[in-house]
Protein backbone atom coordinates (compact mmCIF):
# COMPACT_ATOMS: atom_id res chain seq x y z
CA UNK A 1 0.00 0.00 0.00
CA UNK A 2 0.84 3.70 -0.75
CA UNK A 3 1.62 5.42 2.19
CA UNK A 4 -1.53 8.27 2.14
CA UNK A 5 1.36 11.08 3.22
CA UNK A 6 2.66 10.52 -0.26
CA UNK A 7 -0.40 11.26 -2.22
CA UNK A 8 -0.54 14.79 -0.68
CA UNK A 9 -0.72 18.03 -2.96
CA UNK A 10 0.88 20.97 -3.13
CA UNK A 11 2.68 23.78 -5.17
CA UNK A 12 6.30 24.63 -5.15
CA UNK A 13 7.70 28.33 -5.60
CA UNK A 14 10.24 29.26 -8.26
CA UNK A 15 11.20 33.13 -7.86
CA UNK A 16 13.42 35.63 -10.09
CA UNK A 17 14.31 39.47 -9.42
CA UNK A 18 12.21 42.00 -11.51
CA UNK A 19 12.89 45.45 -11.80
CA UNK A 20 10.83 47.71 -9.98
CA UNK A 21 10.38 50.32 -12.61
CA UNK A 22 9.10 47.54 -14.75
CA UNK A 23 6.25 46.69 -12.68
CA UNK A 24 5.62 50.19 -11.88
CA UNK A 25 5.51 51.12 -15.25
CA UNK A 26 4.26 48.43 -16.92
CA UNK A 27 3.18 45.82 -14.67
CA UNK A 28 5.60 43.15 -16.94
CA UNK A 29 8.22 40.10 -15.67
CA UNK A 30 11.16 39.16 -17.48
CA UNK A 31 10.15 36.37 -19.67
CA UNK A 32 10.01 32.57 -18.02
CA UNK A 33 12.60 31.88 -20.83
CA UNK A 34 14.84 34.43 -19.32
CA UNK A 35 15.09 33.38 -15.27
CA UNK A 36 18.42 32.56 -14.35
CA UNK A 37 18.50 29.54 -12.14
CA UNK A 38 21.52 31.22 -10.06
CA UNK A 39 19.85 34.43 -9.53
CA UNK A 40 16.38 32.37 -7.77
CA UNK A 41 18.13 32.42 -4.33
CA UNK A 42 20.13 29.21 -2.39
CA UNK A 43 16.42 27.67 -1.81
CA UNK A 44 16.14 26.19 -5.42
CA UNK A 45 18.72 23.99 -4.59
CA UNK A 46 16.04 22.30 -2.91
CA UNK A 47 14.16 20.77 -5.58
CA UNK A 48 17.38 19.12 -6.27
CA UNK A 49 16.26 18.12 -10.01
CA UNK A 50 19.94 16.95 -11.06
CA UNK A 51 21.55 16.63 -7.37
CA UNK A 52 21.92 12.75 -7.38
CA UNK A 53 22.55 13.42 -3.49
CA UNK A 54 19.35 13.82 -2.85
CA UNK A 55 17.77 11.07 -4.64
CA UNK A 56 16.25 8.34 -1.72
CA UNK A 57 17.73 5.12 -2.21
CA UNK A 58 14.93 3.92 0.20
CA UNK A 59 12.79 1.56 -2.28
CA UNK A 60 15.12 -0.57 -4.14
CA UNK A 61 12.33 -3.04 -5.51
CA UNK A 62 13.53 -3.45 -9.25
CA UNK A 63 12.74 -1.86 -12.65
CA UNK A 64 9.14 -1.15 -12.12
CA UNK A 65 8.62 -0.62 -9.18
CA UNK A 66 6.12 2.55 -9.38
CA UNK A 67 3.05 2.39 -7.56
CA UNK A 68 0.25 1.04 -9.75
CA UNK A 69 -2.75 2.50 -7.69
CA UNK A 70 -4.05 5.86 -7.10
CA UNK A 71 -4.80 6.87 -3.23
CA UNK A 72 -7.71 8.99 -2.57
CA UNK A 73 -6.45 12.44 -0.51
CA UNK A 74 -8.72 14.65 1.24
CA UNK A 75 -7.76 18.34 1.64
CA UNK A 76 -6.74 19.19 5.58
CA UNK A 77 -8.32 22.83 5.26
CA UNK A 78 -11.91 23.75 5.71
CA UNK A 79 -12.83 26.65 3.85
CA UNK A 80 -12.90 29.68 5.59
CA UNK A 81 -16.27 30.87 6.36
CA UNK A 82 -17.55 34.41 5.42
CA UNK A 83 -16.25 37.52 7.41
CA UNK A 84 -18.46 40.64 9.27
CA UNK A 85 -16.19 43.22 7.93
CA UNK A 86 -15.43 44.43 4.42
CA UNK A 87 -13.55 47.42 2.91
CA UNK A 88 -14.44 49.38 0.51
CA UNK A 89 -11.28 48.79 -1.15
CA UNK A 90 -10.16 46.90 -4.41
CA UNK A 91 -6.99 44.41 -5.04
CA UNK A 92 -5.92 44.52 -8.58
CA UNK A 93 -2.89 42.45 -10.25
CA UNK A 94 -2.25 41.05 -13.34
CA UNK A 95 -1.17 37.44 -13.88
CA UNK A 96 2.05 37.04 -15.62
CA UNK A 97 5.18 34.66 -16.87
CA UNK A 98 2.45 31.98 -17.96
CA UNK A 99 0.65 29.62 -16.38
CA UNK A 100 2.36 27.68 -14.02
CA UNK A 101 3.21 30.84 -12.24
CA UNK A 102 -0.86 32.14 -12.61
CA UNK A 103 -2.16 30.31 -9.26
CA UNK A 104 0.82 31.09 -6.96
CA UNK A 105 -0.09 35.09 -8.40
CA UNK A 106 -3.87 34.24 -7.89
CA UNK A 107 -3.17 32.57 -4.27
CA UNK A 108 -1.41 35.90 -2.87
CA UNK A 109 -4.10 38.07 -4.12
CA UNK A 110 -6.92 35.89 -2.32
CA UNK A 111 -5.20 35.61 1.11
CA UNK A 112 -4.19 39.41 1.03
CA UNK A 113 -7.57 40.40 -0.29
CA UNK A 114 -9.28 38.64 2.51
CA UNK A 115 -6.89 39.78 5.21
CA UNK A 116 -8.17 43.22 4.37
CA UNK A 117 -11.45 42.78 3.71
CA UNK A 118 -11.07 44.55 0.24
CA UNK A 119 -12.45 42.88 -3.07
CA UNK A 120 -10.37 41.27 -5.53
CA UNK A 121 -11.02 42.49 -9.07
CA UNK A 122 -10.61 39.26 -11.72
CA UNK A 123 -7.19 39.87 -12.86
CA UNK A 124 -6.07 40.35 -16.60
CA UNK A 125 -3.34 37.98 -18.18
CA UNK A 126 -0.21 39.71 -19.72
CA UNK A 127 1.79 37.71 -22.07
CA UNK A 128 5.32 37.61 -22.83
CA UNK A 129 5.09 40.66 -25.69
CA UNK A 130 4.87 43.70 -24.07
CA UNK A 131 1.45 45.37 -23.89
CA UNK A 132 -0.48 42.32 -25.08
CA UNK A 133 -3.48 40.83 -22.43
CA UNK A 134 -6.45 39.18 -22.29
CA UNK A 135 -9.33 38.78 -20.06
CA UNK A 136 -9.26 36.53 -17.38
CA UNK A 137 -12.48 34.49 -18.93
CA UNK A 138 -10.40 33.85 -22.14
CA UNK A 139 -8.29 31.78 -20.47
CA UNK A 140 -9.97 30.51 -17.27
CA UNK A 141 -13.39 29.75 -15.88
CA UNK A 142 -14.50 32.97 -14.23
CA UNK A 143 -17.48 31.82 -13.09
CA UNK A 144 -16.45 28.94 -11.83
CA UNK A 145 -13.51 30.72 -9.67
CA UNK A 146 -16.03 33.35 -8.64
CA UNK A 147 -18.21 30.84 -6.75
CA UNK A 148 -15.25 29.25 -5.64
CA UNK A 149 -14.21 32.17 -3.41
CA UNK A 150 -17.94 32.73 -2.71
CA UNK A 151 -17.94 34.22 1.22
CA UNK A 152 -14.00 33.91 1.35
CA UNK A 153 -13.30 37.34 -0.58
CA UNK A 154 -15.87 39.12 -2.75
CA UNK A 155 -14.90 38.87 -6.35
CA UNK A 156 -15.96 41.12 -9.08
CA UNK A 157 -15.11 40.87 -12.97
CA UNK A 158 -14.02 44.74 -13.20
CA UNK A 159 -13.12 48.06 -11.19
CA UNK A 160 -16.24 50.41 -10.62
CA UNK A 161 -16.18 53.33 -13.00
CA UNK A 162 -15.99 55.72 -9.94
CA UNK A 163 -12.69 54.19 -9.13
CA UNK A 164 -11.37 53.54 -12.44
CA UNK A 165 -9.92 57.26 -12.69
CA UNK A 166 -7.86 56.80 -9.22
CA UNK A 167 -4.21 56.12 -9.10
CA UNK A 168 -3.44 53.18 -7.19
CA UNK A 169 -0.66 52.42 -4.58
CA UNK A 170 1.25 49.66 -6.76
CA UNK A 171 3.16 47.14 -4.00
CA UNK A 172 5.64 45.13 -4.80
CA UNK A 173 4.50 41.73 -2.96
CA UNK A 174 7.11 38.55 -2.22
CA UNK A 175 5.44 34.99 -3.48
CA UNK A 176 4.01 33.39 -0.66
CA UNK A 177 2.85 36.18 1.10
CA UNK A 178 3.50 36.24 5.16
CA UNK A 179 0.84 37.72 7.70
CA UNK A 180 4.00 40.06 8.97
CA UNK A 181 4.27 41.37 5.60
CA UNK A 182 0.56 42.35 4.89
CA UNK A 183 0.38 43.69 8.89
CA UNK A 184 3.60 45.56 8.60
CA UNK A 185 3.99 46.59 4.88
CA UNK A 186 0.47 46.34 3.03
CA UNK A 187 -2.05 47.37 5.46
CA UNK A 188 -0.81 50.51 6.56
CA UNK A 189 -0.57 51.71 2.61
CA UNK A 190 -3.88 50.24 2.25
CA UNK A 191 -5.48 52.46 5.31
CA UNK A 192 -4.29 55.37 3.27
CA UNK A 193 -5.01 54.40 -0.29
CA UNK A 194 -7.58 51.44 -0.35
CA UNK A 195 -7.01 51.02 -3.86
CA UNK A 196 -3.92 48.21 -4.26
CA UNK A 197 -2.69 47.09 -7.24
CA UNK A 198 -0.08 44.25 -6.37
CA UNK A 199 3.10 42.98 -8.19
CA UNK A 200 4.02 39.39 -7.43
CA UNK A 201 7.51 38.96 -7.48
CA UNK A 202 9.47 35.62 -7.08
CA UNK A 203 12.52 36.46 -5.39
CA UNK A 204 13.13 33.15 -3.72
CA UNK A 205 12.16 29.58 -3.91
CA UNK A 206 11.15 26.99 -1.15
CA UNK A 207 9.44 24.08 -0.96
CA UNK A 208 9.12 23.63 2.40
CA UNK A 209 5.63 23.85 4.39
CA UNK A 210 4.99 27.54 5.48
CA UNK A 211 2.12 27.16 8.10
CA UNK A 212 1.54 30.38 10.33
CA UNK A 213 0.11 30.24 13.38
CA UNK A 214 -3.03 32.20 11.65
CA UNK A 215 -4.97 29.20 10.63
CA UNK A 216 -7.71 31.24 8.40
CA UNK A 217 -4.51 32.82 6.08
CA UNK A 218 -3.46 29.39 6.01
CA UNK A 219 -6.72 27.53 5.12
CA UNK A 220 -7.42 30.79 2.92
CA UNK A 221 -3.78 30.05 0.89
CA UNK A 222 -4.46 26.66 0.41
CA UNK A 223 -8.10 27.14 -0.71
CA UNK A 224 -6.82 29.50 -3.20
CA UNK A 225 -4.41 27.24 -4.66
CA UNK A 226 -6.32 24.13 -4.87
CA UNK A 227 -10.04 25.33 -5.64
CA UNK A 228 -10.32 28.09 -7.80
CA UNK A 229 -8.33 28.83 -11.30
CA UNK A 230 -9.33 26.22 -13.77
CA UNK A 231 -8.83 26.51 -17.36
CA UNK A 232 -12.52 27.66 -19.52
CA UNK A 233 -14.27 24.15 -20.10
CA UNK A 234 -13.43 24.25 -23.80
CA UNK A 235 -9.90 24.44 -23.05
CA UNK A 236 -10.00 21.76 -20.51
CA UNK A 237 -11.98 19.98 -23.34
CA UNK A 238 -8.97 20.03 -25.77
CA UNK A 239 -6.74 18.28 -22.73
CA UNK A 240 -8.45 15.68 -22.27
CA UNK A 241 -8.90 14.76 -26.20
CA UNK A 242 -5.17 14.87 -26.25
CA UNK A 243 -4.71 12.64 -23.27
CA UNK A 244 -7.24 10.57 -24.58
CA UNK A 245 -4.98 9.82 -27.61
CA UNK A 246 -2.42 9.02 -25.25
CA UNK A 247 -4.09 6.77 -23.49
CA UNK A 248 -5.55 5.02 -26.29
CA UNK A 249 -2.23 4.66 -27.90
CA UNK A 250 -0.51 3.40 -24.98
CA UNK A 251 -3.00 0.60 -24.43
CA UNK A 252 -1.97 -1.00 -27.89
CA UNK A 253 1.64 -1.45 -26.21
CA UNK A 254 -0.15 -2.09 -22.96
CA UNK A 255 2.62 0.72 -21.55
CA UNK A 256 1.98 3.48 -19.78
CA UNK A 257 1.98 7.18 -20.85
CA UNK A 258 5.06 9.40 -19.49
CA UNK A 259 5.18 12.95 -20.06
CA UNK A 260 8.42 14.92 -20.16
CA UNK A 261 9.23 18.30 -19.83
CA UNK A 262 11.64 18.99 -22.06
CA UNK A 263 12.45 22.10 -23.58
CA UNK A 264 15.44 22.39 -26.14
CA UNK A 265 14.83 25.93 -26.73
CA UNK A 266 15.68 26.94 -23.13
CA UNK A 267 18.95 24.72 -23.04
CA UNK A 268 21.04 27.35 -24.70
CA UNK A 269 19.14 30.27 -22.85
CA UNK A 270 20.29 32.09 -19.47
CA UNK A 271 17.67 29.30 -17.37
CA UNK A 272 20.04 26.73 -18.18
CA UNK A 273 23.66 28.46 -18.34
CA UNK A 274 26.01 29.59 -16.14
CA UNK A 275 28.01 32.99 -16.40
CA UNK A 276 30.71 30.64 -18.12
CA UNK A 277 27.99 29.37 -20.18
CA UNK A 278 28.43 25.91 -19.25
CA UNK A 279 25.01 24.06 -19.27
CA UNK A 280 23.98 24.03 -15.36
CA UNK A 281 22.66 21.04 -13.57
CA UNK A 282 18.55 20.56 -13.86
CA UNK A 283 18.94 20.99 -17.83
CA UNK A 284 18.54 17.80 -20.34
CA UNK A 285 18.79 17.26 -23.46
CA UNK A 286 16.95 14.54 -25.22
CA UNK A 287 20.50 12.52 -25.52
CA UNK A 288 20.27 12.66 -21.76
CA UNK A 289 16.52 11.91 -21.21
CA UNK A 290 17.07 9.00 -23.75
CA UNK A 291 19.73 7.50 -21.62
CA UNK A 292 17.90 7.72 -18.20
CA UNK A 293 15.07 6.45 -19.65
CA UNK A 294 16.33 3.06 -21.25
CA UNK A 295 18.39 3.10 -18.10
CA UNK A 296 15.77 2.95 -15.14
CA UNK A 297 14.18 -0.23 -17.50
CA UNK A 298 11.32 1.92 -19.68
CA UNK A 299 10.28 -0.54 -22.40
CA UNK A 300 10.56 0.69 -26.10
CA UNK A 301 6.85 0.66 -26.51
CA UNK A 302 6.42 3.07 -23.72
CA UNK A 303 4.10 5.92 -24.98
CA UNK A 304 6.36 9.45 -24.24
CA UNK A 305 4.50 13.20 -24.39
CA UNK A 306 6.93 15.88 -24.78
CA UNK A 307 6.20 19.09 -24.21
CA UNK A 308 8.07 20.38 -27.62
CA UNK A 309 5.34 22.12 -29.82
CA UNK A 310 7.01 20.83 -32.92
CA UNK A 311 9.17 17.82 -33.98
CA UNK A 312 12.17 18.70 -34.85
CA UNK A 313 15.81 17.02 -35.92
CA UNK A 314 16.79 17.55 -32.41
CA UNK A 315 14.76 14.92 -31.02
CA UNK A 316 15.22 11.55 -33.65
CA UNK A 317 17.32 9.88 -31.49
CA UNK A 318 14.42 9.70 -28.70
CA UNK A 319 12.36 8.88 -31.44
CA UNK A 320 14.59 5.72 -32.62
CA UNK A 321 14.54 4.39 -29.34
CA UNK A 322 10.69 5.23 -28.34
CA UNK A 323 9.06 5.39 -31.88
CA UNK A 324 5.60 6.09 -29.65
CA UNK A 325 7.01 9.61 -28.68
CA UNK A 326 4.75 12.33 -30.01
CA UNK A 327 4.88 16.37 -29.58
CA UNK A 328 1.52 18.26 -29.16
CA UNK A 329 1.41 18.58 -32.98
CA UNK A 330 0.99 15.14 -33.39
CA UNK A 331 -1.71 14.77 -31.23
CA UNK A 332 -3.55 17.79 -31.30
CA UNK A 333 -6.74 17.87 -33.04
CA UNK A 334 -6.52 19.31 -36.70
CA UNK A 335 -8.99 22.12 -35.91
CA UNK A 336 -7.55 22.99 -32.37
CA UNK A 337 -4.08 23.87 -34.16
CA UNK A 338 -4.93 27.37 -35.37
CA UNK A 339 -5.77 28.90 -32.00
CA UNK A 340 -2.78 27.04 -29.91
CA UNK A 341 -0.10 25.94 -31.81
CA UNK A 342 -0.14 28.45 -34.83
CA UNK A 343 -1.04 31.52 -32.83
CA UNK A 344 2.13 32.25 -31.59
CA UNK A 345 0.45 32.08 -28.19
CA UNK A 346 2.53 30.25 -25.58
CA UNK A 347 0.43 30.62 -22.56
CA UNK A 348 -2.14 28.15 -24.30
CA UNK A 349 0.31 25.83 -25.23
CA UNK A 350 1.94 25.70 -22.06
CA UNK A 351 -1.59 25.49 -20.48
CA UNK A 352 -2.37 22.45 -22.42
CA UNK A 353 1.35 21.12 -21.17
CA UNK A 354 0.47 21.48 -17.84
CA UNK A 355 -2.76 19.53 -17.33
CA UNK A 356 -1.21 16.56 -19.54
CA UNK A 357 1.60 16.37 -17.55
CA UNK A 358 -0.23 16.63 -14.31
CA UNK A 359 -2.57 14.03 -15.74
CA UNK A 360 0.31 11.28 -17.00
CA UNK A 361 0.92 8.04 -15.48
CA UNK A 362 4.51 9.16 -15.09
CA UNK A 363 5.64 12.62 -14.89
CA UNK A 364 9.75 13.40 -15.85
CA UNK A 365 10.89 17.07 -15.50
CA UNK A 366 13.84 17.63 -17.76
CA UNK A 367 14.36 20.97 -17.09
CA UNK A 368 14.11 23.21 -13.42
CA UNK A 369 11.63 25.48 -12.76
CA UNK A 370 7.81 26.83 -11.52
CA UNK A 371 6.55 24.38 -14.26
CA UNK A 372 8.13 20.74 -12.40
CA UNK A 373 6.86 22.27 -9.12
CA UNK A 374 3.39 23.23 -10.51
CA UNK A 375 2.84 19.81 -12.07
CA UNK A 376 4.18 17.86 -8.90
CA UNK A 377 1.48 19.38 -6.63
CA UNK A 378 -1.26 18.89 -9.34
CA UNK A 379 -0.02 15.05 -9.41
CA UNK A 380 0.51 14.70 -5.65
CA UNK A 381 -2.86 16.00 -4.90
CA UNK A 382 -4.34 13.19 -7.70
CA UNK A 383 -2.41 10.79 -6.35
CA UNK A 384 0.05 10.39 -9.34
CA UNK A 385 3.31 10.28 -7.64
CA UNK A 386 5.25 8.99 -9.90
CA UNK A 387 7.68 11.71 -10.88
CA UNK A 388 10.98 11.21 -11.62
CA UNK A 389 13.97 13.64 -11.70
CA UNK A 390 16.78 12.59 -14.30
CA UNK A 391 20.29 12.19 -13.78
CA UNK A 392 23.61 11.46 -15.82
CA UNK A 393 26.38 8.68 -15.24
CA UNK A 394 24.04 6.02 -14.26
CA UNK A 395 25.33 2.30 -13.55
CA UNK A 396 23.89 -0.63 -15.10
CA UNK A 397 21.78 -1.76 -11.73
CA UNK A 398 20.03 1.79 -12.29
CA UNK A 399 16.26 1.62 -10.96
CA UNK A 400 13.10 3.91 -11.28
CA UNK A 401 12.19 4.13 -8.37
CA UNK A 402 15.83 5.33 -6.97
CA UNK A 403 15.17 8.92 -8.59
CA UNK A 404 11.42 9.72 -7.14
CA UNK A 405 11.28 13.54 -6.66
CA UNK A 406 12.20 14.01 -3.09
CA UNK A 407 9.35 16.07 -2.75
CA UNK A 408 7.51 12.82 -2.58
CA UNK A 409 10.06 10.60 -1.22
CA UNK A 410 11.12 13.35 1.24
CA UNK A 411 7.53 14.96 1.72
CA UNK A 412 9.16 18.57 1.46
CA UNK A 413 6.65 19.76 -0.83
CA UNK A 414 4.95 22.95 0.90
CA UNK A 415 1.18 21.82 0.28
CA UNK A 416 1.55 18.51 2.60
CA UNK A 417 0.70 21.43 5.22
CA UNK A 418 -2.99 21.58 2.78
CA UNK A 419 -3.85 17.99 2.34
CA UNK A 420 -3.98 14.84 4.25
Amino acid sequence: MVDPRQVVAGFLTLSMFVMLGNMIKHDHFTSVSELSIEATGVEFNAMKIADNTEITNANRAGVEPLNEAVEEVKPCWTKPSPKGEQSNGFVTLSLTMGPEYHISQIADAVVIARYLGATLVLPEIRGDELGKSRNFQDMYDGEKFKRSLDGVVKVVDKLPNEWSSKKPAVIRVPNRVTEHFILETIQPIFQTNSYLRLAIIFSSVSLKPKGTNNKDLDSTACHAMFSGLKLKPEYSEVAEQMLGRLKELSKKSDEKVLAVDLRTDLLEKKVCKTSGGARRKGCYNPHEVLNFLKKVGFSANTTIYLTETWWHKGLNTLKEAFPNTYTKDDIMPAEKKGEFLNSGDSDLARALDLEICSQSDVFVPAIAGMFYGHVAGKRIGSGLTEILVPATGLGASAQASDFISTCITKKSHFAYSCYC
